[in-house]
């Protein structure tokens, strides 16, 4: 079915308020600007809310608070009329939930998708082409960022003329906090994402590390890290299917080129999302992602058209495979329940690329007229077109076994306010109790020199593990894997996994030796514990002659019997995080 209003047709459009009686002029500043300008937040929210006003279809809701201290609208399409909010989960319809604003300056998706609701309430054939879906929008996520506006911090983007600033509030990147949640925005955001569980989730960015000929490009969650037939039908339908849908549009789109400082004709490997990227977070719970990436070096009029179809296409992808996306979301659960393991850990595989047809321009390196050095220069008298590699296969490179379930002290409160947040159901010992776990301690880490997103994060994370009886006290955390959100619990309690709760620093207090020792003192009780304990003793001496560097330094030696003692803390390295099998 054709689309009706082409959106640069700048008409004044008017709808018919049936509560007030009166017209109401729904053209956006992006259309009476000639695809120039982007609306500032406030009047954002001044459309939808009109909107709201003036059809049935159309429900504003203000869902928990953010950085800014001002509300997260979510706008919800629903043909049948004014949407209960409780009623959304469990709904039957394709749901679709599309999120804008994430970084304020990559402002495309705010105006497409302000055009896409206007444009399906004012049509009686959309409408009710889309009586099957219930269509759910973020206008502005990143509210923060949106009211630090300016005309310069988005130094290599063609308009729009004002835009908001990729820092929220607090100038946390949002697009790295969704499973760590250090912002008010993150909860709000997970609050609205498990009331709606989408099928699909559409987040719409813009980017450049080079230059090509697309207006947009497309960033699908990885397919081998989504998994099984559901990442098959992700990579072998749905992005096939979007693709062509853009085509019979004559919109040619690639995937995402994740290419920086330097030209991508040989080829690149695909953006590996991992749970602190949106599309990464929402994996872990079986929806189906897509980033949408437009690229800023193109008119801002034709990066807003592009992403508006885009939005189109696949709503109506989803719609047309609703029944088989529900089918394939419950089974993909109900395979993971049944799992021995689960993999935490994947690499390219550099032996199965996807060939493409790619549209590029000739880069070349010339003399800098700034620098005394070359720069990277694209000649756009010379587009080419060219097969290249696109690895957008991953290997399993780590998998852990799946415990029944994961125990946690009580007193690690930021991880509780998580785990509500996402809906991880959980209970509480309601006495003392004794169990057979696995106890994971740290062996070894790295953590990164500089810090990112108010962290320094820690990673290439090995822990020992063996099984002991322990003590667990009234109020502790038992939190059985065998639930929906079995992913988000792995993802974030194995502290191997990328975007676990160790490596994010939420137990760098164990990391900490909290009690010591005086040598002058501790060297009598040294000698004394050795002679009680000949095998340790044996293993000292074995160890200063096999190891060099451990023979010529005391205080090594010392600190190794000190580890032997029961003078040695058991919460040094040792995770509060358990296992049972």
């Amino acid at each position: 079915m054709k689309k009706i209003i082409s959106l640069f047709i700048f008409t004044i459009l008017f709808s018919c308020n049936s509560k007030k009686g009166e017209n109401i002029d729904f053209t956006t500043l992006f259309e009476k600007s000639n695809g120039t300008e982007t609306p500032e937040y406030k009047d954002v929210i001044s459309f939808y809310k009109k909107l709201a006003q003036s059809y049935d279809e159309i429900s504003l809701f203000e869902i928990g608070e953010t950085d800014s201290g001002k509300p997260l609208h979510l706008i919800v399409f629903n043909s049948g009329g004014k949407t209960d909010l409780n009623s959304i989960k469990d709904s039957t319809k394709n749901k679709v939930l599309i999120n804008n604003g994430i970084h304020p300056g990559e402002s495309d998706g705010i105006d497409a998708s302000m055009l896409l609701l206007r444009n399906i309430v004012q049509n009686d054939s959309l409408k009710k082409l889309y009586a099957n879906s219930l269509l759910a929008i973020i206008p502005v996520y990143n509210i923060g960022g949106a009211l630090n506006r300016n005309s310069h911090t988005r130094a290599n983007q063609n308009g729009p003329k004002e835009y908001g600033f990729r820092g929220n509030a607090r100038n946390y990147d949002l697009n790295r906090d969704f499973i760590k949640q250090d912002t008010k925005n993150a909860a709000a955001f997970a609050e609205i994402f498990h009331t709606i569980d989408p099928d699909i989730f559409i987040d719409n960015h813009v980017s450049n590390g080079a230059d090509y000929q697309y207006a947009i490009t497309h960033l699908f969650t990885q397919h081998n890290k989504l998994g099984g037939k559901l990442g098959e039908f992700l990579e072998n339908k749905m992005r096939p299917g979007i693709e062509k849908s853009l085509a019979k549009k004559q919109i040619d789109i690639t995937p995402y080129v994740n290419v920086w400082g330097t030209t991508p004709e040989k080829g690149w490997a695909q953006f590996f999302d991992s749970p602190r990227y949106s599309t990464g977070y929402t994996t872990l719970f079986n929806t189906l992602g897509l980033m949408v990436e437009t690229h800023m070096l193109k008119p801002y009029k034709t990066r807003v058209k592009q992403t508006y179809e885009l939005s189109f296409s696949a709503i109506d992808f989803s719609q047309k495979n609703s029944t088989t996306i529900k089918e394939l979301r419950k089974n993909a659960l109900d395979n993971i329940l049944t799992r021995k393991t689960y993999p935490i850990k994947f690499s390219v595989d550099k032996n199965n690329p996807t060939k493409i047809n790619f549209k590029g321009y000739e880069g070349s390196y010339i003399p800098s007229k700034v620098t005394n050095s070359n720069r990277l220069f694209y000649d756009k008298s010379k587009p080419y077109s060219k097969e290249i590699n696109y690895f957008n296969n991953f290997n399993i490179v780590k998998e852990v076994a799946i415990p029944k379930a994961y125990i946690l002290k009580q007193g690690w409160h930021k991880i509780i306010d998580r785990l509500k947040n996402n809906n991880i159901e959980f209970i509480r010992f309601k006495s003392d109790t004794t169990l057979n776990v696995e106890i994971n301690h740290v062996d070894s880490y790295e953590t990164v020199k500089n810090p990112y997103e108010g962290h320094y994060l820690h990673y290439n994370t090995n822990i020992t593990k063996n099984k002991e009886e322990v003590h667990f006290k009234k109020g502790d955390i038992y939190i059985p894997t065998n639930q929906k959100g079995i992913r988000y619990i792995i993802e974030t309690m194995e502290s191997k996994a990328k975007d676990s709760f160790f490596n994010w620093n939420f137990f760098d207090t164990i990391l900490q030796q909290k009690e010591g020792y005086s040598a002058y003192v501790f060297e009598d009780i040294a000698e004394q514990f050795l002679e009680e304990n000949p095998l340790i003793k044996r293993q000292f001496k074995e160890k200063i002659e096999s190891d060099k560097e451990f023979a010529l330094n005391p205080k090594k030696q010392l600190n190794w019997i000190y580890k032997q003692t029961p003078s040695y803390e058991k919460a040094h390295l040792m995770l509060p995080i358990f296992k049972e099998y």
